[in-house]
């Protein structure tokens, strides 16, 4: 089975991941691989907020080590570190790219781009029991309450990948309109090469790869 290596993105061995590892599995020394996948996913949905403003185009700032440093993350900076914690105990994970609509709190980026979609958007699929599911860590528990949207729960069986409606059930909160692959690394390249194609005040503030972006600032 693949998908298991460490890489640059998915740097595992390092302490910082280690560190995650130990507190996800500190309540059992005896998790199943199902009993992990979920523990994991829950502890980085909720440890780190998310934060979809800021985008970096360093591939170091794509080592998992490096983004369990900051204290907030967007989708795929959550994506990268639950895929390194299953990796590290033998969990096979993929990046899973994808074109979103209505995503969650980000009234700002609608404003300035005139359009409700992001890209790109991050998931992890994982192998379990036999097949492969879908998880999205990306919305924090209390982000999800007030917005007022239920947080999106994850099994280890089934796919959890986005929030339909709010918590009324009747305001279409996301979905997605595009699937773009799972990969084994972080394509940067290829993902700005996507928000270009995307958000054209990119090309107009000559943004580039080796550059850290907030979007708040364009």
């Amino acid at each position: 089975m693949t998908y298991l290596e460490e890489n640059y993105n998915f740097d595992y061995s390092s302490q910082n991941i280690q560190n995650i590892i130990k507190k996800i599995s500190e309540d059992s020394s005896k998790d199943t691989p199902l009993d992990f996948a979920i523990k994991a996913y829950y502890y980085i949905r909720d440890a780190w907020p998310y934060n979809p403003y800021r985008i970096s185009l360093k591939p170091n700032d794509w080592r998992a080590s490096e983004i369990s440093t900051h204290t907030t993350g967007h989708c795929l900076d959550k994506a990268v570190l639950l895929i390194s914690v299953l990796r590290a105990k033998n969990i096979p994970a993929r990046l899973g790219l994808a074109k979103v609509k209505n995503h969650i709190a980000v009234d700002d980026i609608i404003e300035k781009f005139g359009n409700d979609v992001l890209v790109p958007h991050g998931y992890v699929e994982l192998y379990l029991n036999g097949k492969w599911v879908k998880a999205t860590p990306a919305f924090n528990k209390s982000l999800c309450e007030k917005m007022n949207v239920a947080p999106l729960d994850f099994d280890g069986t089934t796919d959890s990948l986005f929030q339909a409606y709010d918590s009324s059930g009747t305001s279409v909160f996301m979905e997605y309109l595009e699937d773009y692959g799972t990969f084994d690394h972080v394509p940067l390249t290829y993902m700005f090469d996507l928000m270009k194609d995307t958000y054209p005040p990119l090309r107009e503030n000559k943004v580039e790869i080796g550059m850290v972006l907030n979007l708040k600032d364009l």
